[in-house]
């Protein structure tokens, strides 16, 4: 899959017709993705009723949500809601039977990860079953739900050794701009037990936008330039060490290498 490149505009503050022109457009994409969201998720139950082959629907469903995506991305840099890089997409077209770890700064970090992943397996909350945005697509795509830990620990390992992808933000949510951040050890714990490889991603974007705790509308001065950059591929049998191989103790070193990899000074 080729890399999706914009030119790297950082943050020249935009005359006022501009940041009003995007500050009505933001309300606009929003009020996109709720209706799509919408549709899709009507279609998703439709699909799950039609289809009886459930690899088959989860497949489908996946594509899917990875081309409505690439098609949302689209529209907001062609009304100059933002721009955005992902270097090395390539190699997680190529993944498979691995975790995606990456660091979760905006609202839009999973939109623009799994645009570039069409078949991207990822847990998400239990709460979002209920969304009427979201619930089809959870069902139809067949994520995992982070309601009981044991069985999702046996469920992802299982995914993982047949190949799938799984991502996840160790952070379990998005951290508040300029806060260190805080890993979860369930992440670590998943990849030290399945012994999988772990692909690193880092999020970067030019300014706050769309992080925990702002609104849609507090939008910066200019344009918002995300850049994603794919990382190489680390084994988690690299954090056992030679005399100690509790996967307790290598699932803490690794949550240590992630926190300070996954951090935005670092990124």
């Amino acid at each position: 899959m080729n890399t999706i490149e914009a030119p790297p505009v950082w943050a020249k503050p935009d005359n006022a017709l501009k940041f009003t022109w995007r500050l009505l457009m933001t309300g606009g994409c929003f009020v996109l993705f709720g209706i799509g969201g919408l549709l899709i998720t009507a279609w998703f139950h439709i699909l799950c009723l039609l289809l009886r082959d459930p690899p088959r629907r989860t497949f489908l469903a996946r594509r899917l949500i990875s081309a409505s995506f690439r098609f949302f991305l689209a529209i907001t840099r062609q009304l100059g809601v933002l721009d955005f890089q992902i270097h090395g997409a390539h190699l997680l077209d190529q993944d498979r039977g691995n975790l995606v770890l990456a660091n979760h700064p905006t609202l839009l970090d999973y939109v623009l990860l799994a645009s570039v992943m069409p078949q991207c397996d990822c847990v998400v909350k239990q709460a979002l079953q209920d969304n009427i945005y979201v619930s089809g697509a959870i069902k139809a795509a067949d994520y995992l739900i982070n309601s009981q830990a044991e069985i999702l620990l046996a469920e992802s390992g299982k995914r993982l050794r047949d190949g799938g992808r799984l991502l996840i933000f160790p952070e379990g949510t998005r951290t508040r701009y300029g806060e260190p951040i805080q890993l979860q050890r369930g992440a670590a714990n998943l990849a030290v037990r399945s012994g999988c490889d772990i692909r690193i991603v880092h999020i970067r974007c030019s300014q706050p936008f769309l992080c925990k705790g702002s609104k849609w509308y507090q939008i910066p001065s200019a344009k918002p330039l995300f850049i994603i950059d794919v990382k190489a591929l680390l084994s988690a049998g690299d954090f056992f060490s030679a005399d100690d191989r509790s996967p307790a103790l290598a699932a803490r070193r690794l949550t240590t290498y992630l926190t300070s990899v996954l951090d935005p000074k670092n990124c």
